[in-house]
């Protein structure tokens, strides 16, 4: 073997050494990251740290990068935006106000009842006009007279049939019964002929 094939494959080995070496420096590097990466975790972990603070603030630095790409790749419940928080409470409330403007706007339902009354005269001498005008005379609010007419009682006695609408919750039947009794010089009786919810 020639002293210049020697040379030559000496350099072709030390060349092949050189790169083998950055190729193993880079290896080294790359391990020492993730040997500094799992001292910080378990660190975390322990809540003791013994690591100097160079190795504390890149593990730090390292956790905030992670928390981050986590952060960023993938995110549960969506965005947490405070401008769509502001854009979903902005509609909630307009949401809110209209249903309270329709509910304003639509008319209150009064419960009423059409009542024809039976009132009944001492006898066939009682003047039923004076009687018809005594009864009308009754006022209250939520009452509101009606028609009324003289059907035949017995022989030549008449009842006055007359009508009335009231609303449930300010006229009480009882008390316009008590009402009605109480002109004793024309009725005798009273009696609900009929009784209807509007």
């Amino acid at each position: 073997m020639s002293l210049s094939s020697c040379d030559s494959a000496l350099a072709d080995r030390i060349s092949n050494l050189e790169d083998e070496n950055k190729d193993l420096l880079q290896v080294s590097k790359k391990l020492e990251g993730l040997v500094k990466r799992l001292e910080g975790r378990i660190c975390v972990l322990e809540k003791t740290c013994s690591v100097t603070s160079n190795t504390t603030e890149t593990t730090q630095h390292v956790n905030e990068k992670e928390n981050k790409e986590d952060e960023d790749d993938f995110e549960l419940f969506g965005d947490d935006n405070e401008e769509d928080d502001a854009d979903a409470e902005r509609l909630k409330q307009e949401r809110v106000k209209a249903y309270e403007d329709k509910k304003a706007k639509k008319p209150v339902l009064i419960a009423k009842s059409n009542i024809i009354l039976d009132v009944k005269p001492w006898d066939d001498e009682t003047d039923m006009a004076e009687l018809e005008k005594c009864v009308r005379s009754i006022e209250m609010d939520g009452l509101l007279w009606g028609s009324s007419k003289l059907v035949p009682l017995a022989y030549t006695i008449k009842k006055l049939q007359i009508s009335c609408v009231v609303e449930d919750d300010k006229v009480s039947v009882d008390d316009l019964e008590e009402k009605i009794t109480a002109f004793e010089d024309y009725v005798q009786s009273i009696d609900i002929a009929a009784f209807n919810k509007i």
